[in-house]
């Protein structure tokens, strides 16, 4: 398919050419590999490309994609990065509107009446384009095999060319894009190319609380397959109501050519026993059961007990082929007499909302960063954690399943600034146009993160008011995954919702008093507060208030501070030359919504703040 920049305007198109979203498993050659915890079959992009930054969409030349291009004059940049980190665009920081009010006027696609946009993102002169190449040799151990290519993260829409050849465009910034290269590679000389738009139709749907930034911001991986791979895994633990007796399915899907191929299952313990195997003759969709497991030990907070899966695909002769490991939990989540319970004990949620951010980095965090942030949120008696307002890197969930986090998995959908003045054009809302869109966003968070025992959420999204397609997402995850929950606040603002979408009542920022009269007329769903104490200045003393509440009222089952970490910058003064941090609105950025983005229970280089010691005492005490 011959790619077009109208599809920036289309909520309809969303994604071309793309492989379908799968499970994060990592899988290895043999179990040198997996001791090792590296592969082979796995080669880097991160690095320095080369780069060119233009101000709008008008100003792409017709031809930077072929073989032939000349960029000599291109800048360089490092991968992953921010565009605005390497000195590009501008730094602005906004929470309800959207990046370009008081600049353009727009309108989504299908709204209104309208089917093409007003000021549409194609032909915008405020729509900024970063052009990236990046040449490279394949390494001898992905020769002769199929190759793909996997951007783990990149806002807000991309289009994607190797040697001349379009693969694909791309949206929904937080979840993986995997292309196949394998009609199109060479052994050396390869160049790559990837276009990235600030803003797409997608715009409407990531309207986040946060830094807006773009490009290419996490890890980019070649990866080779063998001959046969598993594509995709799921992981299927079953707890009895008696905690005593249990069962497994695990779910397979093999690609490649299958000649009488075979997988052998085995499930082992911390001590390193093994509790069960078996084997299976390889086929495109394998369901390997085990039924009768008994005195499993339980995954919670307390005690984050996890087993370890490993999947070997071998040949006829015991050749093995391909190793793929998984650690996973037994938990019984349900909703019994209207309470949540977790392993037959009430669940109690003593949370934070956590965006990624580093000071020096933006949204571009190491598994060091996420490490630091793991052992602050341990430190301090926090056991859940919702990833405001999107997936994160997938390196966090395998951290929160060691630790015991228990996590709200939030979509990648917020739509505030589309009915804060009312909801006449409201996205996405019941829009038909809107559907698939995101309804693939929830999809992509569920395929991938499926396996993690941490999460026990799927959230919708984010401020996005409400309407049937929200209704479908949450029919959606009901259907592929009845044994976790689903959350979404946003029926509170249109109580006939209420009982169509998530299987919690949520608010935001309610007093203790609305809470008890929320409690003492039979409400009809356990209550959480997905967003409270607000972390902003002098705030989080009255947190006490609500625990007492949470001690007396069993329908209240926590909630999740807002939020964990400032959004700050770090820059040197110019008048001290001293590092300082700036906050929205210090970088001339308008709109923008000021010292808004400064209310975490840290400082944006970790520190904590005061109110850290109000949390640490309370939440250890309960």
């Amino acid at each position: 398919m011959k790619p077009q920049l109208n599809w920036l305007d289309d909520p309809q198109v969303f994604r071309v050419g793309q492989i379908a979203a799968h499970s994060d498993h990592h899988y290895y050659l043999d179990y040198d590999e997996l001791a090792a915890g590296t592969t082979k079959w796995k080669q880097s992009l991160n690095g320095i490309w080369k780069f060119k930054y233009l101000p709008n969409s008008q100003k792409i030349p017709s031809n930077f994609y072929c073989k032939d291009y000349d960029y000599s004059n291109f800048d360089q940049i490092k991968v992953p990065q921010h565009i605005e980190f390497a000195g590009y665009d501008q730094f602005q920081y906004i929470n309800i509107m959207y990046g370009w009010e008081g600049k353009s006027q727009r309108l989504p696609a299908y709204t209104q009446g309208q089917t093409i946009p007003a000021g549409s993102f194609s032909k915008s002169n405020d729509n900024p384009v970063g052009i990236y190449i990046k040449c490279f040799d394949l390494n001898s151990s992905l020769l002769d095999r199929n190759i793909r290519i996997r951007f783990d993260g990149v806002e807000e829409a991309m289009f994607v060319w190797i040697n001349g050849q379009f693969l694909g465009y791309a949206e929904d910034s937080f979840t993986p894009s995997e292309f196949d290269l394998t009609k199109y590679i060479y052994s050396q000389n390869n160049i790559l190319t990837v276009a990235v738009f600030k803003r797409s139709s997608a715009a409407y749907l990531e309207d986040q609380d946060f830094f807006q930034f773009f490009g290419i911001f996490r890890d980019v991986t070649l990866l080779a397959q063998p001959k046969v791979h598993v594509e995709d895994l799921k992981i299927q633990p079953l707890v009895a109501a008696d905690l005593f007796h249990a069962s497994l399915e695990v779910t397979l899907k093999l690609k490649g050519l299958l000649n009488g191929e075979k997988l052998c299952f085995k499930v082992i313990d911390q001590h390193n026993q093994l509790i069960c195997q078996q084997e299976q003759a390889a086929e495109r969709t394998v369901v390997c059961k085990f039924k009768e497991l008994k005195r499993v030990h339980l995954w919670s907070n307390k005690d984050p007990y996890l087993y370890r899966l490993v999947i070997e695909v071998k040949t006829q002769t015991d050749h093995l082929l391909e190793l793929v490991p998984y650690q996973f939990g037994f938990r019984r989540l349900e909703i019994r007499n209207k309470i949540i319970w977790l392993n037959n004990k009430r669940l109690i949620l003593k949370g934070v909302n956590r965006h990624e951010w580093s000071a020096t980095s933006g949204r571009v965090l190491t598994k060091a960063d996420m490490k630091k942030d793991l052992k602050i949120i341990c430190r301090n008696h926090i056991n859940a954690v919702r990833t405001s307002h999107y997936p994160d890197q997938t390196f966090w969930y395998y951290l929160c399943d060691q630790a015991g986090i228990y996590v709200m998995a939030e979509t990648n959908l917020e739509s505030h600034g589309s009915w804060q003045n009312g909801t006449s054009w409201n996205v996405p809302g019941s829009i038909p146009q809107w559907h698939d869109a995101v309804l693939d966003r929830a999809r992509n968070n569920y395929e991938l993160l499926k396996n993690h025992p941490s999460i026990l959420f799927w959230s919708l999204g984010n401020e996005s008011y409400v309407g049937n397609n929200l209704v479908d997402m949450n029919n959606y995850f009901k259907a592929v995954d009845p044994y976790r929950l689903t959350h979404y606040e946003g029926t509170s603002r249109d109580l006939s919702y209420e009982t169509k979408i998530s299987d919690v009542t949520s608010r935001m920022y309610i007093s203790p008093q609305e809470l008890k009269n929320y409690l003492e007329n039979d409400p009809s769903k356990p209550i959480i507060l997905c967003e409270y104490m607000h972390s902003m200045g002098n705030s989080v003393g009255g947190i006490e208030e609500y625990f007492t509440i949470l001690e007396h009222y069993p329908l209240y089952q926590g909630g999740f501070i807002w939020d964990f970490i400032d959004q700050a910058i770090a820059v040197k003064d110019p008048l001290t030359g001293q590092m300082v941090l700036r906050y929205g609105g210090d970088f001339d950025d308008r709109p923008s919504d000021y010292e808004f983005s400064g209310d975490g229970l840290l400082f944006a280089d970790r520190r904590e703040k005061p109110a850290m010691q109000e949390v640490r005492g309370l939440y250890g005490k309960n």
